[in-house]
């Protein structure tokens, strides 16, 4: 059939009905009838809302009926509006073009000032979503850092990544900005949470941000498209030990070596990161070998050491800024994040390589 008119994006529950999914499938090419839909909330996010939605009608030959839709959540969006943006672009424009396991997408549109979004994504039950607190196995890290290398592999070095205007390399002023606030978010941190710190916790900190500005803009000559935020809360473990990564609001371009030791030294304990990161690194080098990808292994593990900086960085700007409300077990979990960063940082010693 000829692909009908786009409804365009809805913004609450009671938008999600029949005659919307009926046109929104088939804007997307699918000749769909839906004639009765029932919605379920879906976790508890605080810039987005997720439902599980059960669909009936006519016409679901290719199209699942059990689909999830995502929209947007909060009142002032307009802090994370870019992120709404890059996360449309990614399911619409950008999944296509890589290998990494991700829901597919049926249906993505935005509004004009990026506030309001809708996807109308795959369902991945059974899958489990990963905790960050209880964190992973070595086997679970290497089903996920070998599905990190599809997301690198298929666009490596790729310069057309530059034409999407959500994208810009970082330059001498973007990085000396994000040293800045990186150093205040540092002091609000260590205000907040000083009575779970020690003096190396806090030392350690501040050395990471007297060198984020350098290392923002280190190591230009690797680049790939990167999730971002690529750790355990944000990744599904499926029955059959494959992993799939959601929320793609923080997708960036850049060293992919960050997405990699970002996830490692945040998701697994010291003692098993020590023991397994060799191995998980030959393991995603040897991934991405299977993208046409030719990554040395000195070259790999120094991206890697140097890409641990990003744990810290993530965690405390998540922990301050965050637009959710405090709670107990967020506050847990930038604790436990950042315990396991600093001890990867510690172990690593990126501050070598700048």
């Amino acid at each position: 059939m000829t692909a009908a008119a786009d409804p365009g994006p809805v913004d609450h529950l009671d938008d999600l009905t029949p005659g919307w999914l009926t046109a929104a499938l088939r804007a997307g090419g699918h000749d769909v009838t839906v004639t009765v839909v029932a919605a379920t909330p879906v976790g508890h996010g605080q810039i987005g809302a997720n439902y599980r939605l059960n669909l009936e009608g006519h016409g679901f030959d290719a199209v699942p009926t059990h689909l999830v839709a995502k929209m947007g959540a909060g009142e002032d969006r307009s802090i994370v509006s870019g992120g709404y943006r890059k996360e449309v672009v990614f399911y619409t424009d950008l999944a296509p073009t890589v290998a990494v396991r991700t829901p597919q997408c049926w249906y993505g549109a935005i509004s004009a000032d990026s506030t309001v979004f809708t996807l109308l994504l795959e369902d991945l039950a059974p899958a489990q979503t990963g905790d960050q607190l209880r964190g992973c196995t070595p086997a679970e890290a290497e089903a996920a850092v070998t599905n990190l290398a599809g997301l690198h592999g298929p666009r490596w070095n790729d310069l057309t990544l530059w034409d999407h205007p959500e994208f810009d390399p970082i330059d001498a002023d973007s990085a000396a900005f994000l040293g800045e606030i990186f150093t205040s978010a540092v002091v609000t941190f260590v205000e907040r949470y000083r009575a779970d710190l020690d003096d190396g916790h806090e030392a350690t900190l501040h050395r990471v941000a007297e060198a984020i500005a350098p290392w923002a803009a280190a190591r230009p000559e690797r680049f790939a498209l990167g999730h971002g935020d690529y750790r355990l809360d944000n990744l599904l473990f499926h029955p059959d030990g494959r992993v799939s990564a959601v929320d793609w609001q923080t997708l960036s371009v850049g060293p992919p070596g960050r997405d990699l030791a970002y996830f490692c030294g945040t998701s697994l304990e010291p003692a098993d990161r020590r023991e397994a990161e060799r191995g998980l690194v030959a393991g995603y080098r040897q991934a991405l070998a299977g993208h046409g990808v030719d990554l040395g292994e000195a070259e790999g593990f120094e991206d890697y050491r140097l890409g641990v900086l990003q744990g810290p960085l993530i965690t405390v700007l998540g922990a301050v800024y965050a637009t959710a409300g405090r709670s107990e077990r967020a506050d847990a979990m930038f604790l436990t994040m950042l315990h396991r960063g600093l001890a990867a940082v510690a172990d690593l010693d990126p501050f070598a390589l700048l």
